[in-house]
């Protein structure tokens, strides 16, 4: 009974994490009522604490040990940074209107880079002073690791809820834009952040620069090659089954490439989807195939947002009873806040004339929101006695800008821009 988790293959696994989002999906919108990735994070915890009590209380029971085993045989990297993530960042591009990316391309960039390599530096200084005070020191390196993991945001779902409300374009476009390339930006940052700390690889910062420049240029130029051919070949036909697949093969074979070619693959994917969700869908297609493939993946985007947010909440279960670890990640929440907010003051002063500075500086911080991705990257992390305590302080800013920031940011853009109506099942839907 204790091995039932571990005998169980991908495809049962898959089953077991569809059933329970189904499940705890109906009971949030039946009964709880909260938006759908808030709901599932939410009874995805409280499951796992459920299964520790019950452990407690009634002899006999493994309702924990299961829980574990079945996140155990779930390898949450490949799953996310060579699955979900790709599926994700191609289905929220395709919905971001390249003309206001073009007018906001200057924050943008700036926020995809420099702003995560300042949020980087600000967030690992904090972590650094915390560690040390709460008695769990954590060398600077690993520090730095660990910012390279929380600074990328996952603010798509605001740009959902923003595409409802009176928010000026090009302030709509930069959240977007910016949530789409900075995971890739973040992801490169990491490798290059754990090779340094783990002493695994003898390169130095120029080489390092070089890396970060290879791949991020690298998956820019293969996302533009694979969403011009995928336009092209969708021009060419009327008939949705068939373009539907091409947008699929774009999805699966190009990361596939990316991979091959160690190039970022989400952005990649991000740039691809850009290009098939303006020129694609705008030109190369009839309103039923347009109206079928934008389905497809708006329903695909939703199935997978659950599943992902079912899981954070099960990995709750890791960190019940490591008290200690869990107040560092509650002194991280201020500083990583404060940190993401240092980190867009920058542009918005630049571009005060694009983004309006209060609403602007408001929206890109509270709804910075962080999410699977940086599960998933503390996760692959080598065993040593730096990875409990990121991995737990990683857990709790995660589950705080998912229930806490993702919950309130539609009361804020309500503020901001006056009042419109937005159906709650939409609310903060984030990706990753």
């Amino acid at each position: 009974m204790h091995d039932v988790g571990l005998s169980l293959g991908p495809f049962q696994v898959a089953s077991i994490v569809v059933v329970l989002a189904a499940i705890l999906g109906y009971l949030n919108h039946r009964f709880v009522r909260l938006p759908q990735t808030i709901g599932l994070t939410l009874l995805g915890a409280l499951a796992s604490l459920v299964a520790v009590v019950a452990d407690a209380i009634i002899p006999g029971s493994f309702l924990a040990h299961a829980v574990r085993g079945l996140l155990e045989r779930i390898d949450f990297e490949t799953t996310l940074l060579e699955g979900l993530l790709s599926f994700l960042l191609f289905a929220g591009a395709l919905h971001v209107d390249l003309a206001h990316v073009r007018l906001g391309r200057g924050p943008i960039a700036v926020l995809a880079t420099l702003g995560v390599l300042a949020s980087t530096g600000l967030v690992a200084a904090g972590f650094f002073l915390v560690a040390k005070l709460a008695g769990a020191p954590v060398p600077l390196a690993w520090c730095l690791v660990f910012g390279a993991l929380i600074s990328p945001t996952d603010p798509v779902a605001v740009m959902g809820l923003l595409s409802d409300q009176p928010a000026p374009p090009t302030l709509k476009a930069t959240v977007a834009g910016e949530s789409l390339f900075n995971d890739g930006v973040g992801i490169v940052l990491f490798t290059i952040l754990v090779a340094f700390a783990s002493g695994g690889a003898d390169i130095g910062w120029s080489a390092g620069l070089r890396m970060f420049l290879v791949e991020a240029g690298g998956g820019v130029l293969l996302g533009l090659t694979l969403g011009y051919l995928a336009y092209l070949l969708m021009r060419s036909i009327d008939e949705y089954v068939t373009e539907v697949m091409i947008s699929l093969a774009v999805v699966m074979g190009g990361y596939s490439i990316a991979l091959a070619l160690h190039v970022s693959g989400p952005v990649a994917m991000a740039v691809a989807g850009l290009i098939v969700g303006n020129y694609g869908v705008s030109h190369a297609m009839s309103d039923k195939t347009r109206t079928h493939l934008l389905s497809f993946w708006d329903l695909l985007d939703q199935i997978l947002n659950a599943a992902l947010f079912l899981l954070i909440g099960l990995e709750g279960i890791a960190l019940l009873g490591e008290g200690r670890l869990v107040i560092v990640g509650l002194a991280l929440i201020p500083i990583s806040l404060a940190a993401r907010a240092a980190s867009v003051a920058g542009p918005v002063a630049l571009w005060r004339r694009l983004l309006p500075p209060r609403s602007s500086m408001l929206l890109l911080t509270w709804g910075g929101l962080r999410g699977g991705i940086s599960i998933a990257l503390a996760l692959t992390l080598p065993a040593g006695p730096s990875r409990p305590v990121i991995l737990a302080t990683t857990y709790v800013v995660v589950m705080f800008s998912v229930l806490v920031q993702g919950a309130t940011v539609t009361r804020l853009i309500a503020r901001l821009f006056g009042s419109a109506k937005t159906p709650p099942s939409s609310a903060a839907q984030a990706s990753v």
